[in-house]
C-alpha cells in the first residue's frame, strides 16, 4: 500500500488546501489533494449511514476507542440500519484538520498549482481525431473545442473536462476564476497531472469491431509508451510518482499500466477491479460518472405526479456482485407500479430511460460487474431518489456529503428477502420522499461536468460558494 504521507506533501499548506476543498463545494482538482489527508478527523460525517464503506472500515480499524450506541435512523438510512442494533458511532479527538473546516471561511482565494505534462496528442486530444497545428500539442480551445463522443462514452469523460479547465486557466480572462491554475515549472506545482485520456483509449482501442477477429493492441501500446515516458521524467524520479495524478475512471482502463504506476494518485469510479496495494482510499479519489440522461431543469413534478414507484432499466444478467440484479428481477417484476426491465442505449434507450426516471419516485442502483454504476448519477440528474443496493460501493465526496439525506441504502442480503424491498419503499410517505427530492435538487450540480465549468459543479469556476 502506498505511504499515507509521501515526500510530495512537504511544503504544502494543510489548512488552505482543505479549506479550499470545502469552499468550492468539492472542487475536483482540490479533492485530489484532500484525499492525501484523509486520515484526519471525519467525525462530523456519520459514516454509519453508508453501507460497508471501505473508508469507514479503514478509519474504524485505526481507532481502538470505538463507542457503540443506538442511532435513530434518519431519512435515507432506515434500510441499512435495520433494527438499529449494532450501529456504531465513531469518535476521535480534535485535530487541526477539523478546525480547518470550521475556519475555512477566513480564506478568500487559494489556488492549486498544477503542472501538466505536454504529452504527445496521441495520449489525449489525438484520440478525438484532433490534429496539432504547428508546434503546439494542445488545441486552441478559444476557437474550437474537439468534441467528445456521446452515448455511454460520456460517463467516463472526466479527464476531458479537467484538461479543458486547466488549459483555460491560462487565458487572460479565463472562464473560471482560477481555483486551479496550470504552471509550467514543476517545482512551483502542488500536483503533477498526467493528461492521458485512458477511458477513451480503452473504449476506442480495446473493443473488437464487427470485421475484426480480435481487438487491436493500441490501448496497450499507449500505456507502455506512457509508463516509459513518465518514469524517465525528472518529476517522476523526484517523487517516485507519488505527486502524480492519473485518471483511470473506466474500470478497465489502465489495466496494463496500473501495476507499474501504482504510487500515483488515481481518480477512479470505484475500487472494484483494483487490489488494495494499487488503489485505496488512503491516496485515491472516487469521482462521479458524467450522467448520460439530461439534467431535469424546471422540475415541477411531485410525489403524486410520479406514477412509477420503483424504476430499473438496464442489463439484468451481470457477473460477480451483479448477480443480485437477476434475483431482484424475479422478486419485483410482477409488483404493481414497479418497472424492472432490460434496456440499453440502443433503440432510443436513453430517451426512454429519461422518461422513466423522471416519472418515478425511486430508482434502483444495483451493483453490476463492479460496485458502481452510472445509473446512480442518472437518477440524481432525474431527481429520482436513488435506492442503492451495492455493499462495496464507494461514493464521490462521501467524506463531506451525507448521502442518507437523498438516498436509500439496502444491504444485498436484506434486498433479497421476499417483500422486504417493496414493503420498505411503500412505507416511505410523501413528506419523507419530498425532503429527499428537494435535497437531490440541492446537490445535483456537484455531479455536473461541462465547459466552461460553472459555480458549484464538479469543476466549479470560482469561490463564490465559500462558507463555514
Amino acid at each position: 500500500m502506498a505511504e499515507k504521507n509521501g515526500s510530495f506533501v512537504v511544503g504544502f499548506s494543510r489548512r488552505p488546501f482543505f479549506c479550499l476543498f470545502t469552499m468550492t463545494s468539492i472542487l475536483f482538482v482540490l479533492s485530489w489533494f484532500f484525499v492525501l489527508r484523509s486520515t484526519g478527523r471525519t467525525d462530523f460525517i456519520d459514516h454509519s449511514l453508508l453501507p460497508n464503506s471501505k473508508f469507514f472500515s479503514t478509519f474504524d480499524d485505526s481507532n481502538p476507542k470505538k463507542q457503540s450506541q443506538n442511532v435513530e435512523p434518519s431519512i435515507g438510512n432506515r434500510a441499512i440500519l435495520g433494527n438499529n442494533e449494532g450501529v456504531e458511532a465513531h469518535q476521535e479527538t480534535e485535530t487541526p484538520r477539523a478546525k480547518d473546516v470550521l475556519e475555512c471561511h477566513s480564506y478568500d482565494k487559494v489556488v492549486l498549482k498544477v503542472f501538466m505534462y505536454n504529452l504527445d496528442p496521441q495520449f489525449h486530444f489525438g484520440l478525438l481525431d484532433w490534429k496539432p497545428q504547428g508546434d503546439s500539442v494542445w488545441p486552441d480551445i478559444r476557437n474550437k473545442i474537439p468534441s467528445y463522443p456521446g452515448g455511454l462514452n460520456l460517463q467516463h469523460s472526466i479527464e476531458y473536462w479537467l484538461t479543458l479547465d486547466l488549459l483555460a486557466s491560462e487565458f487572460p480572462k479565463p472562464p473560471n476564476a482560477r481555483s486551479a491554475i496550470r504552471v509550467h515549472n514543476s517545482s512551483d506545482a502542488d500536483i503533477i497531472f498526467v493528461p492521458f485520456f485512458s477511458s477513451l483509449s480503452y473504449n476506442r482501442y480495446s473493443k473488437t469491431k464487427p470485421h475484426e477477429k480480435k481487438s487491436n493492441n493500441n490501448n496497450r501500446l499507449l500505456q507502455e509508451k506512457l509508463v516509459k515516458h513518465l518514469t524517465a521524467q525528472e518529476e517522476w524520479k523526484r517523487s517516485g510518482g507519488k505527486d502524480h495524478l492519473v485518471i483511470a475512471h473506466h474500470p478497465n482502463s489502465m489495466l496494463d499500466a496500473r501495476m507499474q504506476l501504482w504510487p500515483v494518485m488515481f481518480i477512479l469510479s470505484d475500487f472494484g477491479r483494483y487490489p488494495p496495494n494499487v488503489a485505496n482510499v488512503e491516496k485515491d479519489v472516487i469521482a462521479p460518472y458524467k450522467h448520460v440522461i439530461r439534467s431535469y431543469h424546471n422540475d415541477s413534478s411531485d410525489f403524486d405526479s410520479r406514477p412509477t414507484l420503483l424504476y430499473f432499466q438496464g442489463a439484468i444478467y451481470r457477473k460477480d456482485g451483479g448477480f443480485v440484479r437477476q434475483e431482484l428481477f424475479y422478486l419485483l417484476k410482477d409488483e404493481k407500479d414497479v418497472h424492472f426491465a432490460f434496456g440499453s442505449v440502443q433503440k432510443d434507450g436513453i430517451r426512454k430511460a429519461t422518461q422513466g426516471m423522471r416519472s418515478s419516485k425511486f430508482c434502483l442502483n444495483i451493483a453490476g460487474d463492479t460496485p458502481s454504476s452510472n445509473r446512480l448519477f442518472d437518477a440524481i440528474a432525474s431527481h429520482c431518489v436513488p435506492l442503492i443496493i451495492s455493499d462495496e460501493i464507494e461514493l464521490p465526496y462521501e467524506d463531506i456529503l451525507d448521502y442518507s439525506q437523498f438516498c436509500i441504502f439496502v444491504r444485498t442480503r436484506d434486498a433479497l428477502k421476499e417483500k422486504y424491498l417493496i414493503n420498505l419503499i411503500r412505507g416511505i410517505g410523501k413528506d419523507e420522499w419530498t425532503q429527499m427530492w428537494n435535497k437531490l435538487k440541492e446537490v445535483e450540480n456537484l455531479y455536473e461536468f461541462q465547459y466552461p465549468s460553472k459555480e458549484g459543479d464538479a469543476c466549479p469556476n470560482d469561490m463564490a460558494s465559500c462558507g463555514p
